[in-house]
């Protein structure tokens, strides 16, 4: 059976999938706004699962507005509110290092005498400072007590013409200094999607990802029973991708707009 045939939900990576980011606020991808109102107008219900965490929600759909596309808060998933929930629930004090944009999400948690590290995407934010403040908010715990959290494992994403670390190698650089386990609360933890499948109340062997990373978004779909389907744009490389040495995409579509025809066609 194609990837495309059966399908009740869909998940779609924003970044690299939807537009291209880019220091001037980036550029819809080519077909992908008359895509996305496609699938608004069929029977297939679709959430953009992202794992930006540099702005708030709302935020993030005005600038989707403001692009072309026909999109509001409430068809995003994302890392912010998750992890703000989760602080709550395991009456956690976090260090943040996070972007300014998106302080305001945390303010009800307390953040005195912190007792975890949580980190998001901060851009030029990352800085040997902040960095730093982080390693040794974790050093002064004791081991068996470092709790570190990112929003997101992603390696890189693709800003404007070039490929840009993402908050997963920065995470990645604390857990090694502070010999601890991060925990992603994002793609491809498996609560991050559970949580997107849900809102989409549909059955997970009857979902489909569509996204340019082919470890966070492929490869963690694929590990929960989902399809997972990697376009040709955004930070997509045809010297890494295609084929991958682990990954095995259900399929590969130029994008969004050539996914989008293959759904409709078939369901």
């Amino acid at each position: 059976m194609s990837w495309c045939e059966g399908v009740k939900g869909v998940l779609l990576d924003v970044t690299g999938v939807l537009y291209n980011s880019g220091p001037t606020g980036g550029a819809a991808i080519e077909g992908s706004i008359d895509a996305i109102q496609r699938l608004k107008t069929s029977h297939i219900p679709f959430k953009l699962c992202s794992n930006e965490s540099t702005e708030t929600r709302a935020n993030f759909a005005a600038k989707l507005t403001k692009h072309g596309f026909n999109i509001t808060s409430d068809d995003i998933v994302c890392p912010v509110p998750a992890m703000v929930d989760l602080l709550k629930q395991e009456n956690l004090r976090p260090h943040l290092l996070v972007h300014p944009d998106v302080l305001p999400e945390f303010a009800s948690i307390s953040t005195e005498n912190p007792n975890c590290v949580v980190m998001g995407d901060c851009n030029t934010h990352f800085t040997y400072s902040a960095m730093n403040a982080a390693f040794n908010t974790l050093l002064s715990m004791s081991p068996k007590d470092r709790k570190l959290y990112s929003m997101g494992g992603g390696k890189y994403y693709k800003d404007g013409d070039d490929l840009v670390l993402d908050v997963g190698a920065y995470a990645k650089a604390l857990e090694y200094a502070c010999d601890c386990k991060m925990v992603v609360c994002g793609k491809p933890n498996k609560l991050f999607y559970d949580q997107a499948i849900r809102l989409l109340g549909v059955n997970i062997e009857d979902c489909v990802m569509i996204g340019d990373d082919i470890i966070s978004d492929v490869g963690g779909a694929q590990a929960l029973g989902m399809k997972g389907v990697q376009v040709r744009t955004g930070k997509y490389r045809a010297v890494y991708d295609e084929p991958h040495s682990e990954i095995t995409p259900d399929g590969y579509v130029d994008n969004l707009a050539e996914a989008v025809d293959l759904l409709l066609s078939n369901n």
